[in-house]
């Protein structure tokens, strides 16, 4: 990800979006608390549903992942919208599954989901001003 790159300051954005040092403060707070609800519900899962969650929150974090690589590398808002569209779907199923293990592993991952879903809303605006 490179926020100061030639491209992304090239992007029309929307006046709300928070400056860049932001995300990197946000982030942070939220991958622990994804690794610790994520650590948390693992262990206290039981075997037949150890493997479901793990599959839930490793696509999950490849969702997350890919949205990067689609956004800066590929340079596709477009696209990106979409992958951060599948993310929103994915956070609803791990906050699913991870709250019928342990709620409170669950309620941990609500800050990533509301924050993914105000991406997703970003990125929709970003999305709609930049078309070419």
């Amino acid at each position: 990800m490179d926020p100061d790159s030639a491209w992304y300051r090239s992007l029309a954005k929307p006046a709300w979006q928070p400056p860049s040092w932001a995300f990197g403060a946000v982030w942070t707070p939220l991958y622990a608390s994804i690794a610790w609800a994520g650590a948390r519900a693992l262990l206290a899962a039981q075997p037949r549903d150890r493997r479901a969650l793990a599959t839930s929150l490793g696509v999950n974090l490849s969702l997350n992942t890919a949205w990067n690589w689609v956004f800066f590398h590929y340079r596709s808002p477009t696209a990106a919208l979409a992958g951060t569209a599948l993310l929103d779907i994915s956070n609803a199923d791990l906050i699913r599954r991870t709250t019928t293990i342990d709620p409170v592993a669950g309620a941990a991952l609500t800050p990533y989901a509301a924050w993914c879903a105000f991406a997703t809303a970003l990125n929709a605006d970003i999305a709609r001003h930049n078309r070419r």
